[in-house]
């Protein structure tokens, strides 16, 4: 059959859209939401709880992107089971919650495989929703362009005491959206802030772009943010990543951490244990590592470099020099930075 949103089935209404019947009603309501100074300082509101270390907190809006093949759903789903268990993640504590993990792009089978072999298998906090199993029950694709679909998974959240909602992936589940087009990424933002005010976290995994250093796409999306994890390549450790999954992490935007080395960069190794288990570790990156990754990433400049890691041009420019004394990378004339032919 010809397998369409909802929202493109003629006759089929809008509910999250709809237009406020009740206006002079709103209107008394709008005037009473106003509130002075002294009436905020008073106003007692519920500290939203610390899901993971202090930078992932309940009802956060947070990104995971990285360029294809390289592990974005092992970590997403390392991340969404140690929550559920209440499990340690890296170097972070974790406060228990239940989670539902939507993919709308993996095969039912290897989703199965990677939660047993992360240990995953027995928890009733983590509940799936699979585009198969979606369509096998409904006939219809998985789509969150559809205002149907949307309501009955923000139901469905707050019914079931969802605290943590992921979504796999942003290009295939919001499918008919331009990626690069603010406006119908506004489309999307009311439903997702309706998430923050019931306290429903929600991780959105997305591609990285063509140099991989941004996720793709317009970057509108990240304003609501929290936080946002980009995954590099782990260029130590790219013979090991044949036995599983290998790479880095670093936080390109966080709001919630006060101290900076709680969101330092990670190497990451996902390993298959001949019992069928994965085997999961975590380093500390050093900067060396993270200069390195970003030059062969495509940025070739020692400005672009301290901007994207937060560091002086002084301080890159001296990992420059000692990644060429090593013969990692050569730097030209014109001062530009380049992996060294035939290594890597």
């Amino acid at each position: 059959m010809n397998i369409q949103c909802i929202e493109d089935i003629p006759g089929q209404s809008n509910p999250l859209n709809e237009p406020d019947v009740q206006p002079e009603e709103t209107k008394k309501k709008f005037d009473l939401s106003i509130i002075t100074a002294p009436q905020l300082a008073q106003l007692e509101i519920k500290p939203r709880k610390c899901l993971v270390g202090k930078w992932f907190r309940e009802g956060d809006l947070g990104y995971i992107y990285g360029k294809r093949g390289l592990g974005k759903t092992w970590f997403a789903l390392y991340l969404a089971g140690c929550i559920s268990e209440g499990n340690d993640f890296g170097n972070w504590s974790i406060n228990k919650a239940r989670v539902l993990y939507v993919d709308g792009e993996m095969p039912l089978e290897a989703v199965k495989q990677r939660s047993i072999g992360l240990d995953a298998e027995e928890t009733t906090d983590l509940l799936f929703l699979n585009h198969e199993t979606f369509f096998d029950a409904t006939e219809r694709q998985l789509c969150l362009s559809d205002q149907h679909q949307k309501q009955w998974l923000i139901e469905y959240c707050e019914q079931n005491e969802i605290k943590v909602l992921f979504l796999d992936n942003l290009s295939v589940l919001f499918s008919g959206m331009r990626e690069n087009d603010a406006d119908d990424w506004e489309k999307v933002m009311p439903w997702l802030l309706s998430f923050r005010r019931k306290r429903i976290a929600v991780v959105i995994i997305a591609h990285a772009g063509r140099s991989g250093n941004h996720m793709r796409g317009t970057s509108r999306r990240e304003d609501a943010a929290f936080w946002t994890i980009g995954l590099g390549d782990s260029i130590n450790g790219r013979e090991e990543r044949k036995e599983g999954a290998r790479f880095l992490t670093r936080f390109t935007k966080d709001r919630n951490s006060v101290n900076d080395d709680e969101t330092g960069p990670l190497d990451w190794h996902f390993r298959e244990l001949p019992t069928g288990k994965i085997e999961v570790k975590a380093y500390p990156a050093d900067n060396m590592t993270i200069v390195l990754q970003l030059i062969e990433d495509g940025l070739e400049s020692c400005s672009d470099i301290a901007q994207d890691m937060g560091m002086s041009k002084g301080g890159i420019s001296k990992i420059a020099k000692k990644l060429e004394g090593r013969g990692e990378i050569t730097i030209s004339t014109g001062g530009k930075y380049q992996i060294k032919t035939g290594k890597h």
